[in-house]
């Protein structure tokens, strides 16, 4: 993916009539974010936490500024009481997230002899799987379905923050809220001056080039 939009950059964006002051104002907030920041979970969950988003979005060990994936779930339980919605199922997000990664140590303790902070990737990811396949059982869970706390809370509030935050953008060629520019080529395979241009083969230089001059439109 990092060669997908090469020399795109959407922060280019900050200056231009592509983003309002509301939508800095967002923007700058996400990138000021501590990786270390928490004031939700403390000690061993906030470090299994840390090791649950590092295996379920494993970032380039040379990005720079990687997204703060733990924070920002951290401070989502922190500042939201509730969604307004949840499978009937499953208990409120933040007793599910809190017996949800109780649960993961146990079951690392108990399978490898250490908390899950502390597991190797390869282990990791087989306990995680097994919570994707249903197939975790500790008393630890509690009536909690590790099948579901994985696809309804792991998945969807680990995955939403990356693509809330800059640096995936990049990755898929997104140029962030279109306000209040918005939007004019919307035929198939259209692209306004200030998107992303996709290196397909053959037109890597040229798309070089047009993210270049992405922030200068």
């Amino acid at each position: 993916m990092a060669d997908r939009f090469p020399g795109y950059d959407v922060l280019t964006k900050r200056g231009t009539q592509s983003w309002n002051p509301q939508t800095r104002e967002v923007i700058d907030a996400r990138l000021e974010i501590d990786p270390e920041a928490h004031g939700f979970f403390e000690g061993a969950a906030w470090e299994t936490l840390k090791a649950v988003c590092r295996r379920i979005i494993p970032q380039p060990a040379d990005r720079p500024d990687p997204a703060p994936l733990a924070a920002m779930v951290d401070a989502k339980l922190a500042m939201v009481a509730s969604e307004g919605y949840r499978d009937a199922r499953m208990p409120p997000m933040r007793e599910a997230w809190r017996q949800g990664l109780e649960a993961l140590d146990a079951e690392a303790m108990t399978r490898h002899g250490r908390p899950f902070a502390a597991l190797e990737g390869a282990e990791a990811d087989g306990l995680l799987t097994a919570a994707q396949q249903g197939l975790l059982e500790h008393p630890a869970w509690a009536g909690l379905s590790a099948e579901l706390f994985f696809k309804q809370r792991i998945i969807p509030d680990i995955v939403g923050a990356y693509y809330a935050h800059p640096v995936a953008w990049n990755e898929i060629g997104y140029g962030g809220p279109a306000a209040p520019r918005g939007y004019v080529r919307m035929d198939f395979d259209r692209r306004d001056p200030w998107e992303a241009s996709e290196a397909r083969p053959g037109r890597e230089d040229a798309a070089l080039r047009e993210n270049q001059r992405v922030g200068r439109s």
